[in-house]
């Protein structure tokens, strides 16, 4: 994922920092200096912590200089942002992301809806939404997407292969089926 001047690189058991069309180069103090470098790609640099992407790409999402994923293999929820690696399952949610990922088989699917500013994170059946207004993740929704992404402010999920936009008037209706909605304190 191209994120300024850099690439952010998920493997599956690790994430770095991969700089382009510059490098570094490491003082004996640790500190660090960037020098113009004519290569395509320059030095790799790993961000703390031993989380990556595990098998499930499709839980990407970005949106600004952050980005979202899942690490299935560790049963956590990870946002990548300037400061480093943050498990936000950490949240309040951590037994539940354990449980859910550890006995998922199917996709996880990931989104970012800008209207809202939520990552939302689909793991079977079930669909959470994590605010960083809030620090936390905010609702489950009733929707399932097969897959879903913000365009120009709007966001767009699709299922069985149509597309539905989620900015309509009519509410709590998701792929031509009336829902209920409730607030439960």
């Amino acid at each position: 994922h191209a994120r300024d001047t850099d690439l952010v690189t998920l493997c599956e058991d690790k994430c770095f920092k991969i700089l382009a069309n510059k490098d570094a180069l490491f003082n004996a103090d640790g500190n660090v200096n960037v020098t113009s470098n004519p290569n395509v790609l320059g030095q790799t640099i790993p961000y703390a912590g031993e989380f990556g992407i595990s098998k499930n790409p499709e839980s990407f999402a970005s949106y600004g200089f952050r980005v979202y994923f899942t690490d299935k293999a560790r049963g956590t929820v990870i946002r990548l942002s300037r400061d480093g690696i943050t498990e936000i399952a950490d949240k309040g949610m951590s037994d539940y992301f354990q449980d859910k990922l550890k006995t998922t088989t199917g996709s996880i699917i990931g989104s970012y809806d800008e209207a809202s500013g939520s990552y939302n994170i689909k793991i079977g059946t079930e669909q959470t939404s994590f605010k960083e207004r809030v620090n936390g993740w905010s609702t489950r929704l009733t929707y399932r997407p097969d897959f879903a992404i913000s365009l120009n402010n709007e966001y767009y999920s699709f299922k069985d292969g149509e597309i539905w936009e989620h900015s309509n008037t009519t509410r709590a209706n998701f792929y031509g089926t009336q829902e209920s909605t409730t607030v439960t304190p």
